[in-house]
């Protein structure tokens, strides 16, 4: 049972079932002693009733007390009156107090008394079904009322435990509520004792979550920081040993991609440490991702045009600047593109193409990175979005790289509510980078400020 409100409301009208349960059947047990004690002593005054009657009296022999009783009237061995429902054997052995009989089709509570005075002997009998009658009557009044209040008290039990775990569900709604960079304790007011534990330990757990993740924070950024400075001193030092050695030699090459890769890490990280969540909180704006689609293929293409590879960028007919703006942060969008085709151009063979394709289809706005390079099998597609994670080198050769650039595709999509899949190029062979965003959001934020 998932549900604390009904595993708390089930478990106490269970008590009280239980409990009315038990008190039902104490309750029938006490009746029947208590209806045995006074029948007994009505059988005890009845039988002093009959020992006076004058058993000389003809009209006796034909009495009738009700078909609940009966009685005799002994002396000796003779019977000298008897009620008309009375058998012909005596009721009673001739000893004085209770017992059982049977006749008449009925069970009997008896009971023997012996008249000294009189010298008689008194028998009466009562029917014992009547008694039990009596009982349940009491019982099913003074119990009833329990068992047919159960569903009043049931909904009063749901009640009152549900106001009892209000306050744990409004935890629940501000905890939901709570922006995914908002690391701030959380302000509850007035709780009961045990929520005000619940609270600090959760505190407790976002402070240390902050600090964590302020100490990598600030240790990407600082790393980066400090690494900048001596690799651009070892770039200079580079460029001034090429006029000592051949700098078309494969040991200079080697050293001088070392370095590019040196730094390409470095601008990875700093670009991962800008995209964090509170930067772009306070940096969401309208973006036009064509004219930004635009102004990094032109910025890149130098760099496909040393590898003859084609690129182009496609706009779906008939779909406006408007239809293809979204909230976001340019920065960060600029640095999910840029990213995205660097890693196309370098999977993609000399010759190659690549094509960024942006249209809108209902509340979304699709941007797309295909090229024909060598592909990701099927296993690998969402593998590659794990940092420092890069395909094995029978699959990309010699191509350097440093596991972050698609760690920060992702880590920005997430961050613009974006979803990013991998499909099969519109080539003969190639990947496919989708990412999908929600135009509904940038509708939203401009009737907003409206």
């Amino acid at each position: 049972m998932r549900s604390i409100r009904v595993f708390l409301a089930t478990s106490i009208v269970s008590l009280l079932i239980l409990f009315n349960f038990v008190a039902a059947v104490q309750g029938y047990q006490s009746s029947m002693r208590e209806a045995d004690a006074l029948f007994d002593n009505q059988m005890l005054d009845l039988a002093l009733l009959v020992s006076n009657l004058d058993v000389r009296d003809e009209r006796l022999r034909s009495l009738q007390l009700g078909g609940d009783l009966a009685f005799q009237i002994w002396q000796d061995d003779t019977l000298l009156a008897a009620s008309a429902n009375a058998p012909v054997q005596a009721l009673h052995e001739f000893s004085e107090g209770y017992d059982y009989a049977n006749f008449n089709s009925y069970r009997w509570r008896t009971l023997a008394r012996f008249d000294q005075v009189h010298e008689k002997w008194v028998f009466i009998a009562e029917r014992m079904d009547l008694r039990f009658v009596l009982a349940e009557n009491v019982v099913l009044q003074s119990v009833g009322p329990l068992l047919l209040g159960i569903p009043l008290v049931g909904l009063l039990v749901w009640a009152f435990v549900s106001r009892g775990l209000a306050p744990l569900q409004r935890l629940s709604l501000m905890l939901k509520a709570k922006p995914a960079n908002d690391l701030a304790p959380i302000e509850f007011g007035e709780s009961r004792v045990e929520l005000d534990q619940v609270v600090a330990s959760i505190n407790s757990f976002v402070a240390r979550l902050d600090a964590a993740m302020d100490r990598e924070k600030r240790f990407s950024a600082d790393a980066a920081h400090e690494l900048r400075t001596p690799i651009s001193a070892l770039k200079i030092q580079l460029h001034n040993f090429a006029a000592t050695v051949d700098a078309d030699s494969e040991s200079y090459r080697e050293l001088q991609q070392g370095i590019d890769r040196m730094q390409h890490l470095i601008e990875q990280l700093l670009a991962l440490y800008r995209s964090s969540p509170e930067q772009f909180a306070a940096k969401g704006k309208p973006v036009d991702l064509l004219g930004l689609a635009q102004e990094v293929v032109a910025r890149l293409y130098p760099e496909f045009e040393n590898k003859d590879q084609q690129i182009s960028l496609e706009s779906e007919a008939g779909t406006g600047r408007d239809a293809l703006v979204i909230d976001g942060e340019s920065f960060a969008l600029e640095t999910l593109l840029t990213n995205l085709l660097i890693n196309a151009s370098r999977y993609t063979p000399q010759g190659g193409q690549v094509v960024v394709a942006l249209l809108r289809q209902g509340d979304k706005v699709i941007l797309s990175v295909e090229d024909d390079g060598v592909g990701i099998a099927l296993d690998d597609r969402e593998r590659i979005f794990d940092r420092f994670t890069r395909l094995s080198s029978a699959q990309i050769g010699s191509v350097s790289g440093c596991g972050l650039g698609l760690a920060i595709v992702r880590h920005v999509a997430d961050l613009h509510h974006a979803t990013v899949s991998v499909a099969s190029s519109r080539f003969s062979r190639g990947t496919a980078f989708i990412i999908e965003f929600d135009a509904e959001q940038t509708i939203n934020h401009r009737e907003k400020e409206a």
